[in-house]
């Protein structure tokens, strides 16, 4: 695993073993040795939003508010990162997969991993998602009710990264014969094929009674689900 943690707050990577580590802007905390930074581009493009058809141009100028602005670390130093104090979680990919999550809490990952921007309809493997303008719409809904955007970002590859969240970070193992269903502002990211749809449990007979559980997220198929033990947005 590339990065080490020093507490539950900071992390530190050593580039000599892991080579080049991208982290959002305002993340790095110190260095010691040769260490180089260079803005890093905005991962994914027109064509990470399949089946928005007409919306696509949209999407595409939405991309830059949902992708958080990060920095290419690359040299033979030592690199420790943190973020306003949040916790650090970290996650292994060495043996390859795919982790989805949202931009707000992705403090960085090795190069090792390719990282793309793609829409909440079309990460939700067809879990209520959908294509073209309905799919697109749902994807916007389900960013509405969870307070997240209607984009996330996408890893895919070998190496590892940090997720961020408040009051730390637990996993949640997917693939039982119920699914697992979580608060949607406690959801952080998944790790593997995993389907999210969100479920409502309101009716016309109960609206604005209901507290915050009345939207969850059902997550299934095969993979792990990271949930942070406070339902505080980043």
């Amino acid at each position: 695993m590339s990065f080490t943690k020093i507490n539950g707050k900071v992390v530190r990577v050593d580039l000599r073993q892991s080579g080049p580590v991208v982290a959002r802007r305002g993340a790095m905390l110190f260095y010691t040795g040769n260490v180089r930074f260079s803005p890093h581009g905005v991962p994914g493009g027109m064509g990470s939003a399949p089946g928005l058809g007409g919306l696509a141009g949209m999407a595409g100028r939405m991309l830059q508010g949902e992708h958080e602005a990060t920095m290419l670390a690359q040299g033979d130093g030592v690199v420790h990162y943190g973020f306003r104090g949040l916790e650090t979680h970290i996650v292994d990919m060495s043996a390859g997969g795919e982790l989805r999550v949202e931009a707000s809490r992705l403090l960085g990952h090795t190069t090792g991993l390719q990282s793309t921007v793609v829409s909440v309809a079309a990460a939700s493997g067809g879990g209520g998602g959908g294509g073209g303008l309905l799919g697109a719409l749902r994807g916007a809904a389900t960013g509405a009710m969870t307070g997240t955007g209607m984009f996330t970002t996408q890893l895919t590859g070998q190496g590892s990264a940090v997720l961020l969240a408040h009051g730390g970070v637990f996993e949640l193992q997917v693939g039982g014969p119920t699914p697992v269903v979580v608060d949607p502002q406690a959801f952080v990211a998944s790790y593997g094929p995993v389907r999210t749809e969100l479920k409502s449990s309101m009716s016309w007979r109960n609206v604005g009674r209901t507290g915050g559980e009345a939207m969850q997220l059902e997550c299934s198929g095969q993979g792990i689900v990271y949930v942070q033990a406070s339902e505080e947005k980043l």
